[in-house]
């Protein structure tokens, strides 16, 4: 079911300055700032080799990433990314297992303009996990 790693996403206080060390220190390719309202982030990717690195700001006062801030003011390591074949038999067969799916439990459309959806901290060894329909 699980596929490879899509991205490992990282909270920051301030996207342009995360944006621009990233730029700047290791000469990544960095994209452009895209708001995501309905998942209450800024983001922007760096681009790897084998992966991406996103980088999240929050988007309003009711983002789900402030209270993260909030006790990690500097940021950090926020959620680990997924991909997999079908999100749907994905989704069936976890909640079959007893994992939780946060939020209503049904899948959104992404950063990558994909469906994605996410699952409990507390049923994945302490990590956020998000999957994403590849």
């Amino acid at each position: 079911m699980i596929g490879r790693l899509n991205h490992v996403a990282i909270v920051v206080p301030d996207l342009a300055a995360a944006a621009a060390l990233y730029r700047d220190a290791f000469g990544a390719r960095v994209s452009e700032p895209q708001p995501l309202p309905e998942h209450g982030v800024t983001v922007v990717f760096v681009e790897l080799p084998n992966s991406k690195i996103e980088l999240l700001e929050p988007l309003g006062a009711d983002s789900p990433v402030r209270s993260y801030l909030d006790r990690n003011p500097s940021g950090g390591m926020h959620h680990l990314c997924y991909e997999v074949e079908d999100l749907l038999a994905a989704h069936d067969r976890l909640r079959v297992e007893g994992a939780r799916v946060l939020g209503d439990g049904e899948p959104k459309i992404g950063a990558h303009g994909k469906l994605v959806l996410f699952l409990h901290p507390k049923d994945f060894c302490g990590t956020l996990i998000e999957l994403e329909q590849v």
